[in-house]
């Protein structure tokens, strides 16, 4: 897979990085020239000494080929505008952007061509309630600007969903079960599976369905 990073900084070497280490061909946008100098001799990356945000910059660097954007720069104008020419310029499948400012959130969504958003504080805080929360659900990632999201929920004593099959459970049609972790250990749902007290439910759903699938996991 080919994957376009815009911003090298600590962010975008860090995911430069690991994507690299994982096998993926990696390109990093970086203004500043004297970082890229050092940086290349750091990674086994690609690294292009230029604005992200021009057309013509991306386009020389051959970012059509491009499988997925990363907009990983301190400046949310600068990722909103890089996930934009992406998405319209050169149709790349998959954007994800970076929010440094939780109260700009509202904007990462898709008429900005945001594929995926992630805030660092949000997803802090989602996972500092998702370790101490039981019996709520706990929003952990976001997806489509906001139209669907990855929910958990530790299975409370009084869960009506505790003791009964994933298939036997009235979810809507815009909520699937995606994961179960039960003892520290990963389960793959499948309709006979039997959800108990204390597991952890990861679901993917709409936001029109978020209601009715805490309904089926928690007690009123």
């Amino acid at each position: 897979m080919k994957v376009a990073i815009a911003g090298g900084g600590s962010v975008g070497t860090a995911i430069a990085r690991d994507l690299h280490l994982s096998g993926h061909d990696v390109l990093v946008f970086e203004q500043d020239p004297e970082l890229v100098e050092r940086r290349r001799q750091e990674l086994g990356v690609t690294w292009v000494a230029a604005d992200a945000c021009e057309v013509s910059s991306l386009d020389a660097a051959g970012m059509a080929s491009v499988d997925v954007v990363v907009a990983a720069t301190g400046d949310d104008e600068d990722n909103l505008v890089i996930s934009l020419l992406a998405k319209q310029e050169f149709a790349v499948p998959r954007v994800v952007a970076r929010v440094n400012h939780p109260k700009n959130q509202w904007l990462f969504n898709e008429s900005w061509g945001v594929d995926v958003s992630v805030s660092t504080p949000q997803l802090l805080t989602a996972l500092v309630e998702e370790a101490v929360s039981v019996g709520s659900l706990v929003r952990l990632l976001q997806f489509q600007g906001g139209a669907a999201h990855l929910v958990e929920v530790t299975l409370a004593d009084d869960s009506p969903a505790a003791g009964m099959a994933i298939a036997d459970i009235d979810f809507p049609r815009d909520a699937t079960v995606v994961a179960v972790v039960r003892d520290d250990r990963l389960v793959v749902p499948r309709g006979d599976t039997v959800l108990q007290v204390g597991d952890e439910v990861l679901t993917l759903v709409t936001a029109d369905a978020e209601a009715s699938v805490q309904g089926l996991f928690i007690d009123r």
